[in-house]
């Protein structure tokens, strides 16, 4: 039975981990999976401080006033992210909103005449569009596949996948966002906000990008992947809250749903970031309120004031309320599991033949879905208008290619409108305020809203996973307010009450099926609220989302989650599996440790990095009784610097000490690998035959202070502190034969002081003065 288990909870990790890309080089495909390449293996992030001697010697070397510098850096860097996603946000929806409201106005001109030449416009227009996105993906930008956001989760768990970060895989996603959202598929731009708010992070904190020649010194002040994670964390917030403007719902999407470690101090940076975007995008808005942005109009950002929709609601309601929340949870289910299957299918059947099957595959799904959007609101009848009411400003029909509720498509007098049209043949923004509109009772009839509902799931989930930059967010809200709609009608011809209002019930849908497709609960109900500016709504919403997260996990993992899995991302989740807690760190760790003695020959420190892939070394040594000692752990990216620069090669296999004379001659930056390429190779290092009878002494570059657990610790524990404390590894040793001290929380409560001496006094004095009280 224990091998069972050790086979289902530690092999199938492995096997995961085994499916991940090799080299930097290996371009990721069109659904962000990433082919084999023979040369390396990607590597794990180093989040762990590597506390050697250079690292103690940089920091002895700096003050106080540093220390305010560095911080200072970081704020300031928040600041260029936050600027820097709100400008680019702004970018896309312009384009977005410009190429959409020509393509409507043009369309609508011209049906005036001919249909037939109307639909052939319409068709083309979507098509150059979306070629023109599928060609920049699969051309110049492979990793702008999708929405990023499984990758993103996977390197802020401490998984380096290639290519993710890159300056072309910004600029992919950027301008493969407008081509693919303005060219009318089910698809969203808010997820690749996310991704692109990340890119210009890593870039940020890089200093640019090498390979174009987009680099500034300056800014190359960050050399750990602790303060690029911190970053990358701040660029996800602010892709979200330029996405939705909901700047407070950017901040808890990065803590609820992308990062696995959290502190205090991000905390505030995070939320600086997306007030900052919030700021330029409401400027931005503000700008364009005067007409210099084109069709822009009332469209691009996300923001659906339903302040006038309905003010109360009563008991009775919450029978079908609750509805909408398990309908939500069956649906997004069903939805994660479908996108999941044919993902699948495509990478293992239709991508393997190449970019020309992609390009084909994605024009062919934008044909069809041009042609369901234009052709079925042709079948549909269409209906007179309500009577004009001049409180609610709804215009019936609206002007053609305007902003508005009622659309007058092919409808023979002139006080008609078509409801399939009002939410089929218009942007998605507009769509979803018209569904969720207050005061159009009857605008829609149960057998749009059906029909609507069917084909736009299938389409989502057929388009989900091609070779474009995919959001999930906006077809998820359509969806769900779609049904939540359809409720609502019901609701209203059963209670009969006047209080009630359909675009309520769409909100609710919206954020039901958000629920039981991506799992979130905290940051997806604050979104919600922010984007209605309704607060009322609040209890309501926290109803749905809460019965149909439960309702989708009694079934599969969260859409995102899924999609991590298929591309073989080995996230750490945030809780170990059952089978974890029958087994200790002997039974999971591996069963032949590689290890260095302290001074080691040059020549097997190359044969030992040819032989393997790890990582990490530990290095041995041995006290003067012959007791062998562990004295810490040596990176493979460190054995490569030292290789590479041979100034620390010696003649003498003895030891030296690393308290003499002998000066260090790296700095850290020397050791950490760029965060855009594959770094050192043991293939690129020429070493002559004399260079291969030296030595080197290790103990001035290893970590001297690895993590360490005992052989029967369970294996759940380990779990917890590797990632919690986001290692990337622990030294599994034997039982310790003795104590020599024993830290508790009184020993950690120092006064900071300037003098060390003083400091260590008021250490004692509060342990003394604890004393009496016990071990807190």
């Amino acid at each position: 039975m224990l091998s069972n288990h050790l086979h289902n909870g530690i092999e199938a990790p492995k096997l995961a981990w085994s499916r991940l890309p090799n080299s930097e080089d290996g371009e990721p495909d069109t659904v962000g999976l990433v082919k084999k390449s023979d040369e390396s293996s990607i590597d794990s992030l180093d989040y762990e401080v590597i506390e050697n001697y250079a690292y103690r010697k940089e920091q002895a070397q700096r003050g106080k006033l540093y220390v305010g510098y560095y911080v200072m850096v970081k704020w300031f860097f928040a600041l260029l992210i936050g600027i820097g996603t709100g400008l680019a946000a702004v970018f896309i929806n312009l384009s977005v909103e410009n190429f959409a409201g020509w393509k409507f106005a043009l369309t609508f001109a011209i049906i005036q005449k001919s249909y037939v030449a109307g639909f052939l416009v319409y068709v083309l227009i979507n098509l150059v569009l979306v070629f023109s996105s599928v060609y920049i993906v699969t051309q110049f930008a492979p990793a702008a596949a999708g929405s990023g956001i499984p990758e993103i989760k996977g390197y802020l768990n401490g998984v380096d996948m290639p290519g993710i970060l890159l300056f072309r895989t910004l600029i992919g996603k950027i301008f493969g966002s407008i081509g693919s959202v303005g060219g009318g598929l089910a698809l969203g731009k808010e997820g690749p906000l996310v991704h692109t708010g990340a890119c210009i992070a890593s870039l940020l904190g890089q200093g640019g990008s090498s390979k174009y020649h987009l680099r500034s010194r300056w800014l190359q002040i960050f050399h750990s992947d602790r303060d690029r994670r911190d970053l990358v964390t701040c660029g996800c917030a602010a892709g979200v809250s330029a996405a939705f403007r909901a700047p407070v719902g950017g901040v808890l999407f990065a803590l609820e749903e992308v990062t696995s470690w959290w502190k205090s101090q991000l905390m505030w940076r995070v939320f600086f970031t997306s007030a900052i975007v919030a700021v330029v995008v409401r400027t931005a808005m503000g700008w364009c309120k005067s007409g210099k942005c084109g069709h822009f109009g009332s469209g691009g950002f996300i923001i659906w004031d339903i302040s006038d929709g309905q003010e109360d609601y009563s008991f009775e309601e919450f029978l079908p309320m609750a509805v909408i929340g398990v309908i939500g949870g069956l649906l997004g289910a069903l939805f994660n599991q479908l996108t999941f299957y044919i993902a699948y299918w495509r990478r293992n059947y239709l991508h393997k033949n190449g970019n020309r099957v992609k390009i084909i595959e994605a024009c062919l799904i934008s044909l069809i879905t041009s042609i369901i959007s234009f052709g079925l609101p042709l079948l549909r009848n269409c209906s007179p208008c309500p009577e004009a009411n001049p409180d609610s400003g709804i215009e019936c029909p609206r002007p053609p290619g305007m902003y508005g509720n009622y659309v007058n498509f092919y409808c023979s007098k002139d006080k008609e409108y078509n409801d399939l049209a009002t939410i089929f043949f218009n942007t998605q923004d507009d769509a979803i305020r018209n569904l969720f509109s207050a005061k159009t009772i009857h605008e829609y009839s149960a057998q749009s809203l059906l029909t609507f509902l069917v084909m736009f799931y299938s389409l989502a989930v057929v388009t989900f996973g091609t070779a474009v930059p995919a959001g999930q967010f906006v077809p998820g809200i359509m969806i769900g307010s779609t049904y939540g709609r359809l409720v609502g009608m019901f609701v209203v011809k059963v209670y009969k009450k006047l209080n009630i209002e359909e675009g309520t019930y769409a909100l609710l849908g919206a954020a039901s099926f958000l629920g039981g497709s991506m799992r979130m609960t905290v940051s997806l109900c604050v979104i919600m609220v922010e984007i209605t500016n309704n607060l009322k709504l609040l209890p309501l919403i926290m109803l749905v989302l809460l019965i149909s997260k439960a309702v989708g996990d009694a079934f599969n993992e969260g859409l995102y989650e899924e999609q991590a899995r298929l591309r073989s991302i080995p996230l750490l989740e945030s809780r170990p599996k059952y089978q974890m807690r029958k087994m200790t760190a002997k039974e999971a760790s591996g069963k032949r440790v590689i290890s260095f003695p302290r001074v080691v020959k040059v020549a097997d420190v190359v044969s030992i990095l040819r032989s393997n892939n790890h990582n990490g070394f530990p290095v041995i040594d041995h006290a003067r009784n012959g007791e062998t000692l562990v004295i810490g752990l040596m990176l493979r990216s460190h054995l490569l610097v030292l290789l590479q620069s041979k100034v620390d090669f010696q003649h003498s296999p003895l030891p030296c000490d690393p308290k003499g004379s002998r000066s260090i001659r790296h700095t850290i930056s020397e050791f950490v690998k760029p965060a855009s390429s594959k770094g050192l190779s043991i293939h690129d290092i020429r070493l002559s035959s004399d260079d291969l009878e030296m030595y080197i002494d290790l103990a001035l570059f290893l970590n001297p202070s690895p993590y360490i657990v005992p052989e029967d610790m369970s294996l759940t524990k380990v779990y917890n502190l590797f990632r919690q404390l986001g290692l990337r590894h622990i030294f599994v040793v034997p039982r310790p034969s003795r104590v020599i001290g024993l830290i508790t929380r009184k020993d950690l409560l120092i006064e900071e002081n300037d003098d060390s001496a003083s400091m260590e006094l008021q250490s004692t004095s509060v342990r003394m003065q604890l004393a009496s009280d016990g071990d807190l």
